[in-house]
């Protein structure tokens, strides 16, 4: 089995978007250890501040946070969901054998873009109050 013992990452998502929110749901489905910390940025931002990622930042690409405290983003993020969910690990080492990440963050970096346009548009009303 790839998953470990060790402290939960963490994982940082657009709940507002149906594409992120559908994909993230399918993840968190699979982890039946509860091996991940699953934060929704559109309900808790305050835990992103703790982590210094701002939420424009965490709009823009997946952000995550290794159990050892380390910032991630792009690629790297899924590659940490990845490696600690069964079956995924499999894909995670995949991609890390056959050296894919650079290509793959570039691909998601493109996604990521249209994705924040399309999501927020000229301005973003992620991260305002619920009384607004």
């Amino acid at each position: 089995m790839c998953v470990s013992n060790k402290a939960k990452p963490i994982i940082f998502y657009d709940g507002g978007c149906p594409l992120c929110k559908k994909e993230i749901s399918h993840y968190m489905r699979l982890d039946r250890e509860s091996s991940i910390v699953w934060v929704d940025i559109t309900e808790q931002d305050a835990t992103l501040k703790n982590h210094g990622i701002s939420l424009q930042q965490a709009m823009a690409e997946l952000h995550a946070v290794t159990d050892a405290g380390v910032v991630v983003k792009g690629i790297d993020a899924f590659l940490l969901i990845w490696q600690n969910l069964r079956f995924y690990c499999l894909l995670a080492k995949f991609v890390i054998c056959l050296r894919l990440n650079k290509p793959l963050d570039m691909v998601y970096s493109r996604f990521a873009r249209w994705r924040l346009k399309k999501r927020c548009g000229a301005s973003c009303a992620v991260g305002r109050t619920k009384t607004e």
